[in-house]
């Protein structure tokens, strides 16, 4: 193989933003014996993983789904700390089931990661001849996942040549030809299992990466894998607390974090950064800089040049608050993360997906309900003598160019109707009870500075994934590196993780030989 590109002899190096991507870089530098600085726009770490604050209450700001926790213990590690030296500690808990699903028609299926209870499961729902249908899928999204994860989400890439260069490459390629990881991943789901509510469970995740299951590679069923194979995690604290315990680890370790420091523009020698400046005038010399924000905060900081344009991924609204115990006790069996499919799952993903100007609400709304203090019970509420849970419900919805809606008149209409729908479906009281705190939509989103106010960043479409995504080490600026889920390998809280590692490799530093049981056995 081809030598990577890199950044040789750099010392100080600045990192932008103390999101996943940020900590990760961070943790990974500062473990091979260089000076860091973070720098966060913020007053709290964690980006996309940080926190709202209600009265009485935190709540996750973003990402809700942990999977493949051995990343973040590999982070650590690289300081020489672990689970339990940081504060907060950091305790995971692998969920059973990861999700609940429940259908139009009624039913439910409780998504397991060991395969005989889903096994059983799925016989349960849809019969046994599904259940063994399921495990032919299993196998195949296990051996996808296998042939991609080193090769193609673990790798920096120079050029789309790299894919091939060297005999283990095109070895791992043509694998992944033979398994039809280039066909579509609806496609392939649907050959191995026929029940539409299976399918619906095994390719929902395509919404990740910002497409739609009928068009999305199904490489991406990796990330299918991920969630139904390898587990779904809960942290005590919410997803928050990765972010503050990592950040926790870099300081023990000496790096130098600094919030409420907003980079608003660079110093240049010729292509080379020279410095960072903040709002506040204070100039932070380096030898190299590794950005983590979205594109359009990448581009309004380098020098105007002629930029790709981004295919942007669907966007979401979702709701943040707290209801009554009393209130949610009335829903049934409850659960950490459940699914609630609508009936029309092919349009909504037209709707929500839709180019230029053409993009709809969904007509049918498929829903991601998150309630955290069900496996998490610290994060129950008191107020006024009432418990109260708190509560997430996200709901899919087109970006701002796919439909450039005015938020700031449609949100409240389109909250009211959201929960007309969730009433429907039997979360009886929700509209009047569930006391909504925060909002988000695709105009904070977009305000934040994502691509067409999408938190989930540019689609993987084909032009945009793998090294066809926007690398990480652009040759136009020698010194400065990427990371974050606009560059490689791409969107999701084990990927911003990978691209974290992968910009410190980038500078220069060696990847410790670490075992993934041994990763793991630190936090699970």
């Amino acid at each position: 193989m081809r030598k990577l590109r890199s950044v040789p002899g750099a010392q100080r190096v600045v990192v932008v933003g103390a999101g996943l991507a940020g900590l990760s870089t961070a943790l990974h530098l500062l473990g091979a014996g260089r000076d860091v600085t973070i720098l966060e726009r913020h007053s709290s770490v964690g980006g996309r993983v940080g926190t709202y604050t209600g009265p009485g209450y935190e709540i996750d700001n973003g990402a809700t789904v942990l999977t493949m926790p051995e990343l973040i213990a590999d982070a650590l590690a690289a300081v020489g700390a672990d689970a339990e030296s940081v504060d907060p500690p950091l305790r995971t808990t692998r969920l059973t089931p990861a999700y609940r699903a429940r259908f139009s028609d009624g039913s439910t299926l409780d998504v397991h990661p060991d395969p005989d209870a889903m096994v059983a499961e799925i016989t349960r729902v849809c019969g046994p001849d599904e259940a063994r249908r399921y495990l032919r899928l299993r196998r195949w999204l296990a051996a996808v996942f296998d042939t991609e994860f080193d090769r193609f989400m673990d790798s920096n890439f120079d050029s789309p040549l790299d894919l091939v260069s060297g005999p283990t490459a095109v070895r791992d390629l043509l694998r992944l030809v033979r398994l039809g990881g280039f066909g579509r991943l609806g496609s392939q789901v649907g050959r191995r299992i026929s029940d539409p509510r299976l399918q619906r469970i095994f390719t929902f995740q395509a919404l990740y990466a910002g497409v739609a299951p009928s068009r999305a590679l199904a490489v991406y069923g990796a990330i299918a894998h991920m969630d139904t194979s390898l587990g779904v995690y809960a942290v005590a604290g919410g997803l928050r607390t990765v972010a503050r315990s990592m950040a926790d680890a870099f300081r023990q370790a000496g790096g130098d974090l600094r919030l409420d420091a907003e980079v608003t523009g660079l110093d240049f020698d010729g292509p080379r950064v020279t410095a960072a400046c903040t709002a506040d005038g204070t100039r932070y010399p380096c030898d190299a800089i590794v950005l983590t924000p979205d594109s359009p905060v990448v581009d309004a900081l380098l020098p105007t040049r002629r930029h790709r344009r981004t295919i942007a991924a669907p966007s979401a609204v979702v709701l943040h608050g707290t209801v009554p115990t009393a209130v949610s006790d009335g829903w049934g069996a409850g659960h950490h993360h459940q699914i609630d499919f609508g009936t029309a799952w092919s349009r909504t993903f037209t709707e929500i997906s839709a180019r230029r100007g053409r993009g709809r609400l969904m007509s049918d709304p498929s829903l991601l309900i998150t309630r955290p203090a069900l496996s998490d019970p610290g994060q129950l509420v008191e107020r006024e003598g009432t418990r109260h849970e708190p509560l997430s419900v996200l709901a899919p919805c087109p970006n701002l160019e796919s439909a450039p809606f005015d938020w700031a008149s449609l949100t409240r209409p389109y909250t009211a109707e959201l929960l007309a729908v969730l009433e429907d479906r039997g979360y009886r009281d929700i509209a009047a009870e569930f006391r909504i705190d925060h909002i988000d939509t695709p105009a904070t989103w977009h305000a934040q500075g994502m691509v067409a106010g999408s938190p989930f960043s540019g689609a993987h479409v084909f032009r945009q994934t793998g090294p066809f995504r926007r690398r990480n080490l652009d040759p136009r600026y020698p010194n400065v590196v990427l990371a974050g889920s606009g560059t490689v390998p791409g969107v999701g809280v084990p990927t911003v993780l990978l691209s974290g590692r992968l910009a410190a490799e980038r500078l220069g530093v060696s990847r410790r030989p670490v075992s993934r049981r041994q990763q793991n056995s630190r936090l699970d």
